[in-house]
């Protein structure tokens, strides 16, 4: 396993807008309070939702749509610069009406309502191209 340790140099708590992407809003606060690294952790209900699942043997993103109000249960992820960009990149549980479940990335919603819990670290993370799965992970 890979691992650095890290300190803690803050703590946000924020709520989300409605009408407005959940992924993007948490790269764009991430940005505001200067965020190189982060965990994350936020709690809401979307009204509707595109997750991506990673095939392991095509090596690829294949989204799912889902164009319906949906519960965020869990939603957890971490904050990393990505191609010179913040990446939040995003998991999450959405509940349906009869509480049946989806999960995967979570690449886009429209935000009902939702809160964020950011901690930020002392460090920067960086996501290069990894050549065994294929994937843009931590250096």
């Amino acid at each position: 396993m890979d691992y650095r340790e890290v300190t803690t140099t803050a703590e946000y708590l924020g709520r989300f807008e409605t009408g407005e992407d959940w992924r993007q809003q948490i790269e764009s606060f991430a940005g505001e309070v200067d965020a190189d690294a982060a965990w994350f952790m936020a709690m809401g209900a979307v009204q509707d939702a595109e997750l991506w699942f990673y095939d392991q043997d095509d090596k690829e993103y294949y989204p799912v749509e889902f164009d319906e109000p949906l519960e965020v249960a869990s939603c957890t992820g971490n904050i990393s610069w990505l191609d010179g960009d913040r990446f939040a990149h995003t998991h999450a549980v959405l509940s349906r009406e009869d509480g049946s479940t989806v999960a995967g990335h979570l690449n886009a919603g429209t935000t009902f309502a939702g809160e964020l819990y950011l901690r930020v670290f002392d460090t920067e993370l960086n996501r290069e191209f990894d050549d065994v799965t294929e994937l843009d992970l931590w250096l």
